[in-house]
């Protein structure tokens, strides 16, 4: 039964896209695969992508998402303004008076940790866009290869038809 199904496929795969199935990439045999076993190509990315996520992706995530928000830009300004009232105005002199040495030894400790975490997200949503740009990729060719295949039938049907046309005017003619 495999070798039949991967005669079929080879034979599909000539038929439809005029290449053997050797000369073709990973994905193009997949979908020439499904198409011969009628399956769908369709599935859910996300539900995919999300079965490998470690706990350090997930962690970037939800790094990545407090640190763009508007909750982290106003916990942010009020950390900030705080220091600086505290430390010029309420404190004379105060633990770190100005130009707020120790406040930017924090913000630059922040920034070097926070930079690398956000790229860890961005990549992993990265990787999660080639996945999803492949699939896309899976499920247009298949549509083509259907509709491809539609209009064989459909040329298929119209020669029928022309041909039982072509003899009743034939056999018109001579009665």
């Amino acid at each position: 039964m495999k070798v039949q199904t991967s005669e079929a496929v080879q034979l599909l795969a000539q038929r439809l896209l005029n290449m053997g199935f050797e000369e073709m990439t990973a994905h193009e045999r997949r979908v020439i695969e499904r198409v011969a076993q009628r399956v769908a190509v369709s599935r859910n990315i996300n539900i995919e992508h999300d079965k490998s996520y470690t706990f350090g992706e997930w962690l970037a995530d939800k790094v990545a998402s407090f640190g763009g928000s508007w909750t982290f830009l106003i916990l942010f300004s009020a950390v900030i303004i705080g220091w600086v009232v505290l430390n010029s105005v309420m404190l004379a002199g105060g633990f770190d008076p100005y130009p707020y040495i120790l406040l930017n030894l924090f913000l630059s400790m922040l920034a070097s940790i926070q930079a690398p975490i956000i790229m860890m997200s961005q990549n992993r949503l990265a990787a999660k866009d080639r996945l999803t740009a492949a699939h896309d990729y899976e499920v247009n060719l298949k549509a083509e290869i259907e509709i491809m295949a539609l209009h064989e039938k459909l040329d298929e049907i119209r020669a029928k038809d022309l041909t039982e046309l072509l003899k009743q005017v034939v056999k018109a003619k001579t009665d």
